[in-house]
């Protein structure tokens, strides 16, 4: 998928991209870095509202990529754009730990998870 046309990019104050308006009939719904919606459809400052205080600092969190027919990976993201989505296998900050990426496609698919807490 490619960004639509009539998605409005949303900046913070610093011009930090953190994520696009998108219109629904009258209304408007926020949508993440990843593509992804970040609420219900609503007006357009509640959706600057949404935008603002989820920020990009969720970037940094634990992610997770579940896979068939295997336990997932716990990865890093490593590149986010509207052509697509790179993790990265977490390497603990280890310096001499290989890693492996993957490229996922955007929005990023389901199985592009944060870690919940049952997961090790």
């Amino acid at each position: 998928m490619t960004l639509a046309a009539d998605w409005t990019p949303y900046r913070r104050a610093d011009r930090e991209l953190i994520g696009w308006i998108r219109p629904v009939g009258d209304l408007w719904v926020p949508v993440d870095l990843l593509g992804r919606d970040a609420g219900a459809a609503q007006e357009w400052l509640a959706a600057e509202a949404v935008l603002e205080a989820k920020g990009i600092g969720w970037l940094a969190d634990v992610w997770m990529l579940d896979r068939p027919g295997a336990d997932p990976l716990r990865v890093k993201l490593v590149e986010v754009t509207p052509d697509r989505v790179v993790v990265q296998t977490d390497d603990f900050g280890a310096i001499d730990v290989p890693v492996t990426r993957y490229e996922l496609s955007w929005p990023a698919p389901p199985s592009l998870r944060l870690r919940r807490p049952a997961d090790a």
